[in-house]
């Protein structure tokens, strides 16, 4: 399958790493290609520059947002919570049009310093918001509530049988992406219903910012029993 992702910082080349790995043709979007393959620095948190993830990962391709978004059937918004809508608008909304766009991000706000606080919650989500300005794409809020390393592989935690979630207003487009959640190993998956139940994921992000300071470490997930 051919899925453009958008964003080259961690969670983008997680992503793209693990499906370039099972086999899916991968193209990941950046605003600057030349820009991004010059950067040398490590960024905020440490890891090391995109150049050198993509040296290792040859069969990912790089382009541009709009390339990218093009290139998929499914697309994944793996940029910045707070500037995905204009990332997404980058991208251009006819190369969305029709097309699965899998929300993994979170409206993260740090002006204020650590921990972030939420720049949209309680009546509103940034996958309702993406949805509003994208009416045409399918939007799939997965994968948000768990570090980008778990997203792909939840075994690293325990058993692996937590739980992950989706939410989307169109059902078929829900089932699709709970396959690429199975093959990324999640067994345990809950449909919360449609957009608007992204705001209980995303407001989930305050209690597992504390969670992993708690934990000293961001490899947890969380597990619904009944």
């Amino acid at each position: 399958m051919k899925i453009g992702i958008i964003g080259t910082g961690m969670v983008g080349q997680t992503i793209g790493g693990r499906l370039s790995g099972l086999g899916h043709d991968v193209m990941i979007g950046t605003r600057d290609v030349a820009g991004t393959l010059a950067r040398s620095e490590r960024d905020a948190f440490g890891n090391p520059p995109f150049k050198e993830w993509h040296a290792m990962h040859p069969g990912v391709k790089l382009g541009t947002m709009r390339e990218a978004a093009a290139h998929g059937e499914f697309v994944v918004n793996a940029t910045h919570g707070v500037s995905s809508v204009d990332a997404l608008t980058t991208a251009g909304a006819e190369n969305l049009r029709g097309k699965i766009l899998i929300d993994v991000a979170n409206p993260l706000d740090f002006s204020r310093g650590m921990p972030p606080s939420l720049a949209v919650s309680n009546t509103d989500s940034l996958g309702e918001r993406i949805q509003r300005a994208f009416p045409d794409a399918k939007v799939v809020k997965a994968l948000n509530t768990v570090s980008a390393p778990v997203q792909v592989n939840p075994g690293l935690v325990g058993s692996g049988d937590h739980t992950i979630f989706v939410s989307g207003n169109d059902a078929s487009a829900k089932a699709k992406v709970r396959e690429l959640l199975q093959s990324f190993g999640w067994g345990h998956v809950i449909d919360l219903g449609d957009i608007t139940t992204a705001r209980g994921t995303e407001m989930l992000l305050p209690i597992w910012l504390r969670l992993m300071a708690a934990l000293g470490t961001p490899l947890f997930g969380i597990k619904v029993v009944q």
